[in-house]
């Protein structure tokens, strides 16, 4: 693995994570977190104005102790690289306005890069493996899609996404009818390991062949989530682990259908799976063993660097600046519906 290249600070704020992580090349040297997920568990989702102040309070002491672990001073760092959209939009602003700031202080380049492509780039740390071309299957909270990455800083193809809710929208919907608590996907994933995945035949959306005519690499999450509701409702003595492990089961085996297939009709024989659902233990143990079986190479990053980080971003900021490409223009807008085709801002 190579440990030279630039020094890259990132800055996540995108959602309810304020996170900022220091690179050199593709080593990563620090990733510091500070969440505020307990302040919106009592709301059963985020709240926006509580997360742009959180992320107001937590940024100078979190950028603080990056710089500490990376035993490095800002005067060190080459570069700058921040979630510029997709998110929230009060979010993101605290984050751009903290990333700019610094790079006119310290007349250094600053990146703002897309939110989606840094899930996908932190894959590129501490390893020396190819990073492309290679099929992504992102899935967060906010995100579900398939991805054909042909160039991860200028070259993304959506080949297909959620046609409603995403993937870990929907762990969390159910968790909350479930009185499971929040976030939902780790709630999920803990109840359903005492529970049967076949004990209940919850449908698997967009997969009838009428619907692969327009859908073939689509989600489509809101009628599972109704068939949850219509069987808890008909079932006054359900199996709580049963149900968990059952929806578990039929959110992850559609991902991984139309994932897989999207990589063996491509004939890209890279799987990566990325974002915050990556975290989650059956998708891991199953991808592992259908990509097997698919004869494709399955890439999944390390369970802390799935969620949001500041990793991921200075990750995809140190590959920006690694292939000489133009830093962004200091007071760039954030874009907090900004799609995939548009990795660096």
């Amino acid at each position: 693995m190579k440990n030279s290249g630039a020094l890259v600070l990132g800055i996540e704020t995108s959602c309810d994570e304020t996170a900022v992580g220091i690179v050199r090349g593709r080593k990563l040297l620090a990733n510091v977190i500070s969440s505020s997920v307990d302040e919106h568990a009592r709301f059963g989702g985020v709240v926006p104005e509580i997360a742009s102040r959180a992320h107001l309070e937590a940024m100078p002491n979190v950028i603080a102790q990056a710089l500490s672990d990376a035993k490095v001073s800002l005067k060190d760092i080459d570069a700058f690289a921040v979630t510029a959209g997709p998110g929230l939009i009060g979010a993101l602003l605290v984050g751009t306005s903290s990333a700019a700031g610094l790079a006119l202080a310290l007349d250094k380049p600053l990146y703002g890069v897309n939110h989606l492509s840094a899930h996908i780039a932190v894959d590129s740390l501490n390893s020396d493996h190819k990073l492309d071309p290679a099929i992504a299957l992102l899935v967060s909270g906010g995100h579900s899609s398939i991805l054909q990455v042909n160039d991860l800083t200028s070259d993304v193809k959506t080949l297909g996404s959620t046609i409603d809710d995403a993937a870990g929208e929907a762990f969390d919907k159910i968790a909350r009818i479930l009185e499971l608590g929040f976030p939902g996907g780790p709630a999920i994933d803990l109840e359903a390991k005492s529970g049967n995945p076949d004990a209940i035949e919850f449908p698997r959306g967009l997969t009838l062949a009428r619907d692969l005519v327009d859908h073939k690499y689509d989600f489509s999450f809101s009628g599972l989530k109704t068939a949850v509701s219509r069987y808890l409702a008909k079932t006054p003595n359900y199996l709580q682990a049963d149900v968990a492990a059952s929806f578990q089961e039929a959110v992850v085996d559609v991902l991984l259908m139309k994932a897989i297939g999207a990589a063996i009709e491509s004939g890209i024989e890279t799987l990566i799976i990325a974002g915050g659902v990556a975290a989650n233990s059956r998708l891991r143990e199953l991808a592992s063993e259908r990509t097997a079986q698919a004869g494709i190479q399955l890439r999944i990053p390390p369970m802390d660097l799935c969620t949001d980080n500041g990793a991921m971003v200075a990750a995809i900021g140190s590959l920006a600046v690694a292939k000489g490409l133009k830093p962004s223009q200091i007071g760039f807008a954030a874009d907090s519906s900004s799609g995939i085709s548009k990795p660096i801002f």
